[in-house]
C-alpha cells in the first residue's frame, strides 16, 4: 500500500532540484528603488511588475523561492474572491462589492495573459468553476445568482440535471462562473521569478530580515548580512510578522488542509465520466474540489484556528482522513481511494475576507500584502498590480477597496 506523504505539497515534492532555482544569501551594503520582503507568487509577480516599470528591484526570502503558501495552494485561478457577493455588499455596499469582483476578474485575466506571454510552463489550463449548495441552501444561493446577475457580472444557473452531468453530483444547484484556470503554482512562482531575474531583480534566498529601519526620505532593509538602502518597501508574507505586530488584529490566524489522491483506477474514472469544472460548496467550512489531469482528486477545506506547533502533525493526518472521508460521502464511487498527500495551508482572515494591500498610516516607506481568503492565487497578481501603482504614486481609485482604510 502506498504511503501518505504529509506535510508537503504534490507540486513541491515533484519538481525534480535541477528545475529549481538557486539564488544566494544577501550580504554587504547596497541601494535600490524597491526591496520586496517574501518570493511566493505576491512576491515575483510585484518584482516582475516593478522591473517592466523601470524600477530596481531587490527580494529578500526567508525560505526557498516558491515553497511557502503559493507552492503549498491549489493551484486555481478564480474569478471570485472568497467572500459572496452578498456578504461584501451587506459590509461595504453595492457598488464596492461589484468592483471588489471586478477587479479580481480582471487579475485573473492579466494572471494567465501574463503566463502565457512569458511561456511559464506551469499546466496553464481553462477551467470552469460551480458553487454548489445542496437542497437546504438552494434559496440562498439563488439569491446570491440573483445579485451576481443584477451587477451584471458574468455567472449562470445550473439546475439538477445540469450539474450532474458536469460535475457527477446528483443533488443541488450551481452557479456557474467562466474565466477561472488551473495551474502547478510552484512552477509557477518560478517562472516569473526567472521572468522578473532576467530583467534584472535581485533574488536573495535564506535571507531572513531581522530590522527595517525608516527616515523621512528612504528605509533600510537589515538581514544577518546585508543592508539594502531603499525608498520602499513592500512587505509580501501573507500575514504580518511580529515586527507588524501592530497589524495582526486585522487577521485570525487560520489555516486550511488539502489531500491529494492516488490515480483513480479506469473503471472508476469512466463511472464519474469527464470532469473539467472546479468546484466549491456552501458548507462552513466549505470544500474546495479540483479534477487533476492525472486521475487524482484534490480537495481542501476543514479550515480551523492555526494549529500550536507540538500538535500540528496528529493535526494533519487527522485531518487528511476526515477530507478523504468526505470526499467519499460526495463522490462514494472513490471510497476506498488512498490520499497520496496532505498538507497545510495557513493563511490570515480578514472581517470581511478580502486582502489588505497598500500602505498604512504608521508604517512609512512601506507597502504591504496581506490576508485574503485562500482558494484563489488571482489576489497575488492583483496585489503586483495595486502595489507598483503605489510604489509609482499613481493609484487607482478602485485600489481604496483592499486598503487597510476601508
Amino acid at each position: 500500500m502506498p504511503r501518505t506523504r504529509y506535510g508537503i505539497s504534490p507540486w513541491v515534492h515533484q519538481l525534480p532540484d535541477s528545475r529549481r532555482p538557486e539564488f544566494p544569501r544577501a550580504r554587504g551594503e547596497s541601494t535600490s528603488n524597491v526591496v520586496i520582503v517574501g518570493a511566493g507568487l505576491t512576491g515575483c509577480a510585484t518584482a516582475y511588475a516593478c522591473a517592466v516599470a523601470g524600477l530596481r528591484a531587490v527580494v529578500l526570502e526567508t525560505g526557498r523561492i516558491g515553497q511557502g503558501c503559493s507552492g503549498r495552494s491549489a493551484g486555481l485561478l478564480l474569478p471570485e474572491p472568497g467572500p459572496s457577493f452578498r456578504e461584501l455588499s451587506a459590509a461595504h455596499g453595492l457598488r464596492f462589492a461589484r468592483r471588489a469582483f471586478q477587479s479580481w476578474r480582471r487579475a485573473v485575466l492579466d494572471a494567465a495573459a501574463l503566463i502565457r506571454r512569458l511561456g511559464v510552463r506551469c499546466g496553464l489550463d481553462a477551467e470552469e468553476s460551480l458553487l454548489v449548495a445542496s437542497r437546504e441552501d438552494e434559496k440562498s444561493l439563488r439569491r446570491e445568482f440573483q445579485a451576481r446577475a443584477e451587477s451584471r457580472l458574468d455567472v449562470a444557473w445550473l439546475g439538477r440535471k445540469p450539474l450532474q452531468k458536469e460535475s457527477a453530483l446528483e443533488v443541488g444547484s450551481a452557479i456557474k462562473m467562466h474565466e477561472a484556470f488551473g495551474l502547478d503554482p510552484y512552477r509557477a512562482v518560478i517562472g516569473i521569478a526567472r521572468a522578473a531575474a532576467t530583467r534584472g531583480v535581485a533574488f536573495f534566498e535564506r535571507s531572513h530580515v531581522t530590522k527595517v529601519r525608516f527616515g523621512r526620505k528612504h528605509a533600510e532593509v537589515l538581514t544577518e548580512h546585508a543592508s539594502i538602502r531603499a525608498a520602499t518597501v513592500i512587505v509580501a508574507t501573507g500575514t504580518p510578522g511580529m515586527e507588524f505586530r501592530q497589524l495582526r488584529r486585522h487577521f485570525k490566524r487560520r489555516e486550511t488542509y488539502l489531500a491529494l489522491t492516488e490515480p483513480m483506477p479506469a473503471a472508476m474514472r469512466k463511472m464519474l465520466g469527464p470532469r473539467k469544472a472546479t468546484i466549491a460548496d456552501t458548507r462552513v467550512p466549505r470544500h474546495r474540489i479540483r479534477w487533476m489531469e492525472d486521475d487524482r482528486i484534490l480537495i481542501g477545506g476543514a479550515d480551523q484556528a492555526a494549529t500550536p506547533e507540538r500538535s500540528r502533525e496528529a493535526v494533519l493526518v487527522q485531518r487528511t482522513g476526515q477530507l478523504m472521508y468526505e470526499l467519499s460521502t460526495i463522490y462514494p464511487v472513490i471510497s476506498g481511494l488512498m490520499p497520496a498527500y496532505g498538507w497545510e495551508l495557513p493563511y490570515g482572515d480578514t472581517g470581511d475576507g478580502l486582502p489588505y494591500i497598500g500602505p498604512h498610516r504608521n508604517f512609512p516607506h512601506h507597502l504591504f500584502a496581506f490576508g485574503g481568503r485562500v482558494d484563489s492565487i488571482a489576489g497575488a497578481f492583483l496585489a503586483a498590480r495595486i502595489l507598483v501603482r503605489a510604489v509609482q504614486g499613481e493609484p487607482d481609485k478602485t485600489d481604496e477597496i483592499f486598503a487597510f482604510t476601508r
